[in-house]
């Protein structure tokens, strides 16, 4: 079973790297968090899953990638709930894993409901399957959600940014349990001003 590539980045996609292992070319579909470290001529190591699909007389193999363990295992958990697809997975992975398990644990369809994709009867489908599987356990060594998290992401997306960009304006806003939650969004928002063509 193919868990594990290394090579360097030739190309970057939509939502895809081709890595050169060796002068052999491989594509992989990847969620926003390894789009995000990918660079062209720069080595990526990724934990993969391979699935197969039948197609006419014939079997195609897609290859998916990511940046750790732990999201790799929740692309696979969110394959086993029925509407639930590879492409949706790595949309739902936008998010980051320990805001996703918060959302399912605290069953918050609207968290869901933003990332492209998914509907409220899918979003719903999502935490009756998933919240006693995966909930807001995070896996041994990976940063706990924070309390705030989903509420600062719902914030930024009811003013239009995507799910990718309130996820990258989060990571700017320090872990202060103290801080009051209209303060962190006032920080996430400040993310935005510095971008350049903001």
């Amino acid at each position: 079973m193919l868990v594990q590539v290394r090579g360097i980045v030739e190309a970057i996609g939509k939502d895809w790297v081709r890595l050169d292992l060796n002068g052999l070319g491989l594509q992989v579909y990847v969620p926003p968090s390894v789009l995000a470290q990918a660079r062209r001529g720069e080595p990526l190591t990724l934990h993969t899953t391979l699935l197969a699909r039948v197609e006419g007389h014939g079997i195609t193999f897609t290859l998916y990638g990511f940046a750790d363990e732990e999201e790799r295992e929740l692309f696979e958990q969110l394959l086993t709930v029925n509407g639930v697809g590879p492409r949706a997975a790595l949309a739902l992975l936008s998010l980051s894993a320990p805001t996703l398990r918060a959302a399912i644990a605290q069953e918050q369809v609207e968290i869901l409901r933003r990332v492209p994709g998914i509907g409220p009867k899918t979003a719903r489908s999502i935490i009756l399957h998933l919240k006693d599987r995966i909930g807001a356990v995070p896996a041994p060594g990976a940063p706990a959600a924070r309390p705030d998290d989903t509420e600062i992401i719902a914030a930024l997306t009811a003013l239009g940014y995507s799910v990718v960009e309130a996820q990258a304006a989060l990571s700017q806003v320090p872990p202060d349990p103290n801080m009051p939650l209209e303060e962190k969004i006032r920080l996430a928002l400040s993310y935005f001003a510095r971008r350049p063509g903001r």
